[in-house]
């Protein structure tokens, strides 16, 4: 199962073996909408429990922005509807019931009537805006948009398999992509891809080493994000399932993973719905034992039940969770605590790509000098883009943690200004 090997020594797993056509399709029997790590979702049902829903059919909209919508992943009855105090969305669980299909008007004569089709067919969340890593405002123009059809995380399922087919689908969604901004399109191939020069697309050709696949990476590189200037990144999927959307009025009903993990007996790409249940996508396929389920790969999985809105990994991990118990003075050291020292290496600066000083970075988020941090390109990172940085330099906090703590603060400071 291992595979790339880094700079520093390590090998990470690599995308199990498969082809376009042998990909299996896995309907799960429940699926659920639900918000993802850092997200606040304030939402207003719009329908109520045991309702029969089709799929792709608006089921919730956003309290402070009503023109964006959460759409159903499956066709199904709404079994049940959970939300925290504020009517933040936790999880709205979906049994899987009829095949009917929700069917969105496709009428785009003008950007306003596009960006009505994207927000209120629930494709609008997929989109991600940088920085901060929030889904765009409704009105918000990007000063670039870069579409990701590549990925060199570990076991990521390849994006040029996902597109396989789909080329005209993709055509048209970089078609109206280009009609969101008045800036530049940015296509970031694997450097092998063969793939045709789209008019007015810039192509980027990415290296095949873990972290270049990342859009953080080369967004720095190419067109760093500022407040005022904000650029976006998408799958390279979601685009063809916006040419989808434009072409027949339907959201596609499944996508691209992977299935990957010490924990397997074998390891699988398949197409499932978004919001999959995790334990019926991994029935058969786990060695007897305890095991943790993740969604993204193993490095920075987050244990859940169901498949997040832009998750397209599942790792499987052997153990249990387990709490783990600390005395209270004990955990007042820790927090007091000065983090811990990182030693400068060559794999420190590869792990944020090779065009961000490492040390310097860390060294700003560390203390808090926003100010350095930002000059060092901060704006255009999200966590993801750290992590390997924190499995190379073991940094206690981890710098991802500290990376979104100094994001949280500039958009706090942003909104009061």
């Amino acid at each position: 199962m291992f595979g790339q090997r880094n700079a520093s020594g390590f090998r990470f797993p690599t995308a199990p073996v498969a082809v376009a056509e042998n990909v299996a399709v896995v309907l799960t029997d429940e699926a659920a909408i639900t918000s993802m790590p850092g997200e606040e979702l304030r939402v207003e049902p719009l329908v109520a429990e045991d309702d029969l829903v089709a799929q792709g059919q608006p089921v919730f909209r956003l309290r402070a922005q009503p023109r964006i919508a959460l759409t159903a992943p499956i066709s199904g009855r709404v079994a049940r509807i959970e939300l925290t105090p504020g009517r933040k969305l936790s999880q709205l669980v979906l049994f899987r019931e009829g095949e009917e299909r929700y069917s969105h008007t496709r009428q785009t004569r003008n950007e306003v009537e596009l960006r009505s089709l994207l927000q209120g067919a629930g494709w609008w969340r997929t989109l991600r805006s940088r920085p901060f890593g929030r889904m765009p405002a409704v009105d918000e123009r990007p000063a670039a948009i870069f579409i990701m059809a590549t990925d060199t995380r570990p076991a990521a399922p390849d994006p040029q398999m996902a597109l396989a087919g789909r080329e005209d689908d993709f055509a048209a969604g970089l078609k109206a992509l280009s009609r969101l901004t008045s800036g530049t399109l940015w296509l970031c191939l694997p450097a092998s891809a063969g793939q045709a020069a789209a008019e007015g697309v810039r192509q980027i050709r990415c290296a095949r080493l873990h972290p270049q696949g990342l859009a953080g990476i080369q967004i720095h590189h190419w067109h760093p994000a500022r407040i005022d200037a904000p650029v976006w990144d998408i799958h390279a999927e979601d685009v063809a399932d916006l040419g989808t959307l434009l072409t027949t009025g339907l959201l596609p009903d499944t996508r691209l993973i992977s299935i990957s993990g010490e924990a397997l007996q074998e390891q699988r790409l398949l197409r499932c719905s978004p919001g999959s249940d995790l334990r019926a996508l991994v029935h058969g396929l786990v060695r007897p034992g305890p095991h943790q389920l993740l969604t993204g790969p193993a490095l920075q999985g987050q244990a859940t039940h169901w498949l997040g809105a832009r998750d397209r990994q599942v790792s499987v991990l052997p153990g249990a969770a387990t709490a783990t118990h600390r005395h209270w003075f004990s955990a007042a050291l820790r927090r007091a605590a000065r983090p811990l020292p990182v030693i400068p290496t060559a794999a420190l600066n590869q792990a944020v790509g090779g065009d961000i000083p490492g040390v310097a970075l860390i060294r700003a988020l560390a203390s808090g000098d926003s100010e350095t941090a930002v000059r060092l390109g901060a704006l255009s990172l999200l966590e993801e883009d750290l992590v390997l940085t924190d499995y190379i330099t073991g940094a206690q906090p981890a710098v991802s943690w500290q990376l979104r703590a100094m994001l949280d603060g500039i958009e706090a400071e942003e909104a009061l200004t």
